[in-house]
């Protein structure tokens, strides 16, 4: 079945310089949360692409559909596309876009550096939620979407979600647990301190395993997960465009 894409959950791509960032959105979500750093990054001069993440921005019957392997998939394509044209790579993602930013880090040594929000590795809660949703055989549950501080913004983002794809994240998110010790590029670590998605102390455990010399943590006091869209997705812009123009 065909899914038609909603309306600013579209990929995007803003032509720029040799700098390259990739932007990557979260589980359920939509490029739309990813939309304003994409947006100051490109207006830092840098080319930025934002895909679209296989069944999101759609309906939950399509990521129904979708494995982890295609979201890897999708962000290798994204990656692919800015090395066409670019000399210096740096990649941003938020919750589950945080942690395929650490999978393409594992894997892609060329990359400058590393930008990853609130990103998950660890989440236990959703672990022992799906042991009992699967056994129940429940194939849709409450969205997990809009967890943001700052009043009257919503984000783009599925009102269910699928129990089949829980599953996915956290392959993945074992996946690269595992091979974060592979991890050299410089990394800036953004972490909410009040998150009601991903335990906060995820982005601790990232700082601790990763082998980078260049680390460091960065805390959002006036965000909750969806940091993008909340009061420091300017803050969050402001230290990305720094911490790139320092290495390039």
């Amino acid at each position: 079945m065909n899914y038609e894409v909603l309306k600013d959950a579209e990929e995007f791509y803003f032509e720029g310089n040799h700098v390259g960032v990739l932007v990557i959105h979260g589980f359920t979500g939509t490029t739309q949360s990813m939309r304003f750093l994409g947006e100051r990054f490109a207006e830092a001069g840098f080319t930025v692409v934002g895909p679209r993440l296989t069944g999101h921005g759609t309906a939950p019957e399509d990521m129904e559909q979708a494995s982890y392997e295609d979201w890897i998939k999708d962000v290798e394509r994204g990656l692919n596309k800015l090395k066409e044209t670019c000399t210096d790579i740096f990649v941003c993602g938020l919750s589950m876009g945080g942690t395929l930013t650490l999978y393409l880090a594992e894997n892609h040594k060329e990359i400058k550096g590393i930008m990853p929000v609130n990103a998950a590795i660890y989440m236990p809660e959703m672990i022992e939620n799906y042991e009992v949703l699967s056994k129940e055989e429940t194939r849709f549950v409450d969205g997990i979407g809009s967890d943001i501080k700052l009043e009257g913004i919503q984000e783009l983002a599925y009102s269910k979600t699928p129990v089949k794809s829980m599953s996915d994240i956290i392959l993945l998110s074992r996946l690269v647990r595992d091979n974060l010790s592979k991890i050299t590029a410089p990394a800036l670590i953004f972490k909410s301190t009040e998150d009601h998605v991903v335990p906060p102390d995820n982005s601790h455990q990232i700082f601790e395993a990763i082998s980078s010399v260049g680390k460091e943590i960065v805390e959002l006091e006036n965000s909750y997960h969806v940091a993008t869209l909340d009061t420091d997705k300017e803050l969050i812009a402001e230290r990305s465009i720094q911490f790139i123009n320092a290495r390039i």
